[in-house]
């Protein structure tokens, strides 16, 4: 399932907002200030940013994600509801505002549409590739495919946003984790297993191409 960052230093309001959203079906990442944020970005589809944030402001880590070339959706909660900061915020890379005091059906709306506007899916196909997120079933031309649980992060990871290139770093913090001691290679293995079980040859692809001097991307088209 598409996986939600929230960075607050505030206990209560990551309790509840990590409830709605798991009960919406979303993994959900948790840092309390900025600097822990950081590390997290990469892995997360959509991030749910407190405007006042120890060691560094939910705006300077929004300037800070998009200086880093992070596409991903952040929504800003915020005390601040005059329109110079909304400015503010959008001008450092914020999609969407919500103003404390807020409801937590109304973030988690808001997350929806976000990951909508992102492309961000519970299921889709790709030509005769079928995923579906809540059930982790992939299947080919009707028949299952049986995938790793990394294999399966590493398809969906990619699909998610097809097009977009992923260097093998920034694919290893997303999949295996910030904390993960292995090198990329291991990210090539697992690439030329999933493409194997995908029958998905790297000389002609349908699915995952590999992009020179940068790492893969999945096909938009699927053939």
């Amino acid at each position: 399932m598409p996986t939600v960052l929230i960075v607050d230093d505030d206990p209560a309001i990551l309790e509840i907002l990590r409830t709605y959203l798991n009960a919406e079906g979303h993994t959900v990442l948790e840092a309390r200030t900025g600097p822990d944020a950081r590390d997290l970005l990469a892995r997360a589809d959509v991030a749910v940013l407190d405007w006042m944030l120890p060691g560094l402001s939910g705006v300077q880590l929004a300037r800070d994600a998009r200086r880093a070339g992070l596409t991903l959706p952040l929504l800003m909660l915020t005390g601040r509801g005059e329109e110079e900061d909304k400015l503010r915020g959008l001008d450092g890379g914020v999609d969407d505002y919500v103003v404390k005091p807020f409801s937590p059906r109304e973030v988690t709306a808001r997350v929806r549409a976000l990951l909508r506007r992102a492309g961000v899916q519970a299921a889709f196909s790709v030509g005769e590739l079928h995923v579906d997120l809540r059930a982790r079933e992939v299947r080919l031309a009707g028949a299952r495919v049986d995938l790793s649980k990394l294999e399966f992060d590493l398809l969906t990871t990619m699909a998610q946003h097809a097009g977009m290139a992923w260097s093998r770093e920034r694919l290893l913090e997303r999949v295996w984790g910030s904390d993960f001691p292995g090198t990329e290679r291991v990210v090539d293995v697992h690439i030329t297993s999933l493409r194997r079980k995908l029958r998905d040859p790297p000389d002609t692809p349908r699915f995952i191409e590999t992009v020179r001097g940068v790492g893969y991307r999945f096909r938009e088209d699927g053939d």
